[in-house]
C-alpha cells in the first residue's frame, strides 16, 4: 500500500537531517586534508553531480532563467559565498574536533534567522520569541565572558547560514536549482584554485584511491540530503519540517560526546542548556501562533 503523502515526507525529512547529522562522521574521514581543499572539491563535484540531476529531472528551465538575468545574480552569488564559508568553518571543526561548537551553531540557526527578520525585513515577531532570541544572546555572552572565549565557530556557523536563508528569500529558485547555480557561480575559482594546488604539488586528488574517492564523493554527499529535504519541504507544514531539523545539531551533539570524545564542561552545557530552553520558547511559539494570520 501507497504511503500517504505525509508519511512521506516525514520520511523525507528524516533522512535528510539524519544524514546532515551525521556529517562530522564523513568530514572525519579526510584526515590530512586541509578544510579549504575540501571545500574547493565539494564545490565542485556538488556543481558535476547537480548538473546530471538537474538534467534527470528535467530542471534547466529555472536554471536558464536565472542565468539568463546576471544584473539579478548579485543574491545567488551572495548565497554562494555564505554556503562556502559555512562549509568550510563546519569541515574544519569537524577536522579539529569541536563538533560541539558546530551542533551549538546549528541549535543557534533558527533564532538568528528569527532575529535577522526581525532587524532587516522588519518582521513582527511575538514576545516569546523575543525571549528566545534574547535567552540565546545571553547564553552567547555567557561564553564570551565567563568562559573567556569567544565561540567564532558557533557565531559564524549561525550568521552564514541565517543570512544565507534571508538571501535565499530574494532568489526564486528552489533549493536544488538554487544550490547547482551556486555551485556553478563558484566553479571557476574551484578550478582555479585546483590547478594552483596542483601545480604546486599541494593537491590531495590522486594521492590515494581513499581520498580521491572520499573527494569524488563530497558532490554525491552535499546534493542526497538536499534531495531528501525538497522532497520533505513539498510535503509537509513548514512547522514540521521546523521542528525536524532539531534532529540534526541532536546527532552531532551526541556524535561529539559519544564518538569524538570532546570534553563538555559544566559551563559549556549550561550555554547548551540555555540554548536549548530558548528553542523551546521559540518552538512553542511557532507552535502556538500557527494558524494565525501575520501581522500587518
Amino acid at each position: 500500500m501507497a504511503l500517504p503523502e505525509t508519511s512521506k515526507g516525514v520520511a523525507y525529512g528524516l533522512s535528510a537531517y539524519i544524514m546532515w547529522g551525521c556529517f562530522p562522521l564523513y568530514f572525519a574521514l579526510f584526515d590530512g586534508v586541509p578544510a579549504w581543499e575540501v571545500v574547493i572539491h565539494r564545490v565542485l563535484w556538488s556543481c558535476v553531480f547537480l548538473a546530471v540531476v538537474v538534467t534527470f529531472l528535467k530542471r534547466w528551465p529555472p536554471v536558464k532563467a536565472a542565468l539568463a538575468q546576471p544584473s539579478r545574480l548579485g543574491y545567488v552569488l551572495g548565497c554562494a559565498v555564505l554556503i562556502a564559508v559555512n562549509w568550510g568553518v563546519y569541515i574544519y571543526a569537524v577536522e579539529s574536533r569541536q563538533v560541539l561548537q558546530a551542533s551549538l551553531g546549528y541549535f543557534l540557526t533558527p533564532l538568528v534567522n528569527v532575529g535577522l527578520g526581525m532587524l532587516v525585513l522588519k518582521e513582527s515577531i511575538s514576545r516569546l520569541q523575543i525571549v528566545a532570541v534574547v535567552l540565546a544572546a545571553i547564553a552567547i555572552l555567557y561564553q564570551l565572558f565567563l568562559l573567556g572565549v569567544v565561540p567564532w565557530i558557533t557565531l559564524v556557523l549561525a550568521f552564514s547560514f541565517g543570512t544565507y536563508g534571508l538571501l535565499r528569500k530574494q532568489v526564486a529558485l528552489d533549493g536544488l536549482s538554487g544550490l547547482f547555480v551556486e555551485t556553478l557561480l563558484l566553479l571557476p575559482v574551484g578550478l582555479l584554485a585546483l590547478s594552483a594546488l596542483s601545480y604546486a604539488g599541494m593537491s590531495h586528488l590522486g594521492e590515494s584511491t581513499a581520498t580521491t574517492l572520499l573527494l569524488l564523493s563530497s558532490g554525491i554527499v552535499t546534493a542526497v540530503p538536499l534531495l531528501a529535504f525538497a522532497g520533505a519541504a513539498r510535503r509537509l507544514r513548514l512547522s514540521t519540517v521546523g521542528f525536524l531539523m532539531y534532529i540534526n545539531p541532536s546527532i552531532q551533539f551526541l556524535i561529539a560526546l559519544l564518538v569524538f570524545s570532546e570534553p563538555l564542561s559544566p559551563e559549556k552545557l549550561i550555554s547548551f542548556v540555555m540554548i536549548w530552553i530558548a528553542l523551546g520558547i521559540y518552538s512553542w511559539s511557532a507552535w502556538a501562533g500557527r494558524g494565525k494570520p501575520a501581522a500587518a
